[in-house]
């Protein structure tokens, strides 16, 4: 094997292994309670990888792997620091015990790792952003597009959130019941910030997509009888159930409205419907019940090959109460748009005249369908180029470029 090939290899195998990143974190952040210094030995022990097995060979247990030399980083920081011995000893003791990272004694790790992070202590604007990088791994880069915020800027606020952390000393636990249902909300909007950021990604957001259906599959055995979380894990399994339906054999992007209900997961769906079933059981109406009710009316036009948008205006409206966010105003206007109401679609999208609006690409796409809809062709194009100029996604991209050249030459 050339040693091009095998450095190859070994950078597959370091992007496999990243998908471990919130375990392995977890494990070592819980036994220093350090959530920086952990994460500075877990991006040693990547780039370690990186060096070595081009070299060595892919470790048979690569996730192992890392975990050992991570720890290895910890220890050897702990021995420089000006610290009391005692306390030093003691830090070894907890970070080398338990150190399989396969081994599912590190669900609670996980767990305590989230909560945490929404500890009421933590300011509310940052916590969805400090668990989606310490437990997911997301940089401050991806993390500032998906929060509109410049990355450096939310790469302070996550500095300073992990040494309040360290400096207040807060406890690494999954919380009692009497501070579960405050923090809850917090861990499953990460949850789905993470998933979302993973169904984005067309190319390569399967690995996170996974990540966070696994953490929203843990969360509900932690409290099986919690309806919000049963209606997140609906509402992703509804999602996820179309993945398969969203690209063209070209690699094209494929709009919900145009995709082949044919193509989408019987088994997820009819799990999700099972969940959201279960959840409307509770009496306790929440917003991730209400946004997979809303993915439940899309698929049921798998089976009557029609789209209820009576039910689906009456629950964007709910959902509105609850999330007044950009994101939920532009896709109740998409849905106003796909009704046949234009009006109300517009106004809708006229309402939005906040600055971060025109910054949102999602904002343009729907604002092309209003242009297409109201038979206005320079001005449709004028949006899908906005829209163009909002993605780096190429299935995206291609999607776009043919609605533009469909348009034909300027006048």
């Amino acid at each position: 094997m050339s040693p091009l090939s095998g450095s190859a290899m070994a950078r597959h195998a370091v992007e496999a292994a990243w998908t471990s990143y919130g375990r392995l974190l977890a494990i070592l952040a819980s036994r220093t309670s350090d959530i920086a210094a952990a994460e500075d030995a877990l991006s040693e022990a990547f780039a370690t990888a990186l060096k070595t097995w081009p070299e060595r060979g892919v470790p048979d247990n690569p996730a192992a792997w890392l975990l050992t030399a991570a720890r290895r980083n910890v220890l050897h920081r702990l021995r420089h620091q000006e610290v009391q011995r005692g306390a030093v000893d003691a830090l070894l003791l907890r970070v080398d015990e338990r150190s399989d990272p396969e081994g599912w004694s590190t669900l609670d790790e996980r767990l305590a790792l989230l909560f945490v992070c929404a500890h009421p202590a933590i300011d509310e604007g940052i916590r969805t952003p400090l668990m989606l990088q310490t437990v997911l791994g997301l940089d401050a880069q991806r993390i500032g597009s998906a929060f509109l915020v410049a990355p450096a800027t939310m790469g302070q606020r996550l500095v300073r959130a992990k040494a309040k952390i360290k400096a207040d000393g807060l406890r690494f636990e999954v919380p009692d019941a009497s501070e579960l249902a405050v923090r809850l909300e917090d861990v499953l909007r990460s949850v789905y910030v993470a998933y979302g950021a993973g169904w984005d990604d067309l190319d390569d957001g399967r690995g996170l997509s996974e990540e966070a259906l696994f953490l929203g599959r843990t969360l509900l055995t932690l409290l099986p009888e919690e309806p919000e979380v049963k209606g997140l894990l609906a509402l992703m399994l509804f999602c996820e159930a179309r993945r398969g339906a969203r690209l063209d054999a070209q690699g094209r992007f494929v709009p919900l409205a145009e995709q082949d209900p044919g193509r989408w997961s019987s088994p997820l769906i009819i799990e999700a419907e099972v969940l959201l079933s279960e959840a409307a059981r509770a009496l306790r109406f929440g917003r991730f019940q209400c946004e997979a009710a809303i993915q439940s009316v899309h698929a049921q036009r798998g089976i009557t090959g029609v789209t209820q948008h009576h039910a689906l205006r009456t629950l964007y409206d709910l959902l509105l109460i609850h999330v007044p966010s950009m994101g939920v105003a532009v896709a109740r206007a998409a849905a106003l748009l796909e009704a046949g109401d234009l009006q109300g679609g517009q106004h809708a999208l006229d309402a939005l005249t906040a600055e971060d609006a025109h910054r949102y690409q999602p904002y343009w796409v729907t604002r092309a369908r209003l242009y297409e809809l109201r038979g206005a062709p320079s001005e449709q194009r004028a949006a899908l180029r906005r829209a163009l100029g909002l993605t780096e996604d190429p299935a995206v991209r291609s999607f776009l470029t043919d609605k533009l050249l469909a348009l034909g030459p300027e006048a």
